[in-house]
């Protein structure tokens, strides 16, 4: 099990990057926008730094829903590897089967 401030800390960016997500976005439009004069797109980007840093969506790190495990992560199951396995033999994932030969 993984310790549960780091648990916490992830769920608290994940809030953060969701709260954050539009005015970012914004941001980042008027940067990239190239019709505009330099000093907006600047203060833009000042703008966009002085934003929270856990605001910024690859600060988050894709964890198993079960026991909080950073490592061996399956996106499609949100679970890790070991997770999967315990509930592959309990039964519990539709589709999965334990492979005997």
């Amino acid at each position: 099990m993984a310790k549960t401030s780091a648990v916490e800390k992830n769920k608290r960016r994940r809030t953060t990057v969701a709260n954050q997500a539009a005015k970012r976005a914004a941001l980042k439009a008027i940067i990239m926008n190239q019709a505009l004069p330099i000093e907006e797109r600047f203060k833009a980007s000042i703008k966009l730094a002085s934003l929270p840093r856990d605001g910024s969506k690859t600060r988050i790190r894709n964890r198993c829903e079960v026991s909080g495990r950073p490592r061996a992560y399956y996106r499609k199951l949100r679970m890790s590897r070991i997770a999967l396995r315990e509930l592959g033999n309990l039964g519990k994932v539709p589709g999965i089967v334990k492979s005997s030969w």
